[in-house]
């Protein structure tokens, strides 16, 4: 026999276990690193818009790319999913959103803190950095060392690399042409 306040308990104890749940996901998505600036979470990027547990325990979680063009889009739906499964979420849905348009203005103070200043990843396989200060519409020097040669000594080719994020630059010492991460 079931007894009122038993119900009554019950009834509470549901929507505080699927809150519960809902943070559970929320949490685990914010520990999802940026493919391309894995120093920085997705979160941090302000990236990662919402996270949502349907009653039947199915997740949701949207995101923004910071460029609509994003070819690391399909790299970061694969690795929230798997978090979410190793964290025992089996059913989850990553919606990418357009509206309103990613900005840096959604970069968390901890995103920005985090990220490593100009010229200091120097190196073959040096992730790119992400640069807070955007006021200078002028394309910023790359001050990082190149993989083929290490100097830092570059002149910008073009703006545009082969994603909106990207500027075409060449080393002045080695003529090498390479892709750089422009300053966000």
């Amino acid at each position: 026999m079931v007894t009122g306040d038993r119900v009554a308990a019950s009834a509470v104890e549901a929507p505080a276990a699927a809150e519960a749940r809902a943070a559970e996901a929320r949490a685990v998505a914010e520990t999802v690193t940026d493919p391309e600036l894995p120093m920085l979470t997705l979160r941090d990027l302000g990236v990662l818009r919402d996270v949502r547990v349907a009653p039947d325990g199915a997740v949701q979680v949207t995101i923004t790319p910071t460029y609509t063009g994003c070819p690391a889009v399909q790299t970061m739906r694969d690795d929230l999913r798997a978090r979410l499964a190793e964290a025992g979420f089996t059913r989850v849905e990553v919606r990418t959103v357009l509206h309103p348009p990613w900005t840096t203005d959604m970069i968390s103070k901890a995103g920005r803190r985090n990220s490593p200043p100009p010229g200091s990843l120097p190196g073959p396989g040096a992730p790119p950095h992400v640069r807070a200060d955007t006021a200078d519409p002028r394309p910023a020097p790359h001050r990082g060392a190149l993989p083929r040669c290490g100097s830092p000594d570059t002149d910008e080719l073009s703006r545009f690399g082969s994603t909106a994020c990207k500027s075409l630059r060449r080393c002045r010492a080695c003529r090498e042409p390479f892709e750089h991460f422009k300053e966000i």
